[in-house]
């Protein structure tokens, strides 16, 4: 999952620096990941792993690092899976 993630967070995040840089617990708003590359990062993420954030997770903290990321996929599928 963090494979993905990082490859969308490339294509996606529009981040200055290259993700293989990146720890998956470096501060990604701090790597340059602005609102505008979250949103399409949210996006991306909801294509590939075929969920859909709900409203209540659209924060700053759910999109601060990779595990961050991971983390709120994998409460979102096993929401839509209950």
């Amino acid at each position: 999952m963090k494979t993905t993630i990082r490859d969308i967070l490339a294509k996606h995040g529009r981040l200055p620096a290259p993700v293989g840089g990146l720890s998956d617990d470096d501060d990604l708003h701090a790597a340059g990941l602005t609102s505008f590359g979250s949103v399409e990062v949210m996006m991306a993420l909801e294509e590939a792993f075929g969920i859909e954030f709900p409203d209540r997770m659209l924060n700053r903290r759910n999109f601060s690092s990779i595990s961050a990321i991971e983390q709120a996929v994998m409460t979102v599928q096993a929401e839509e899976a209950a």
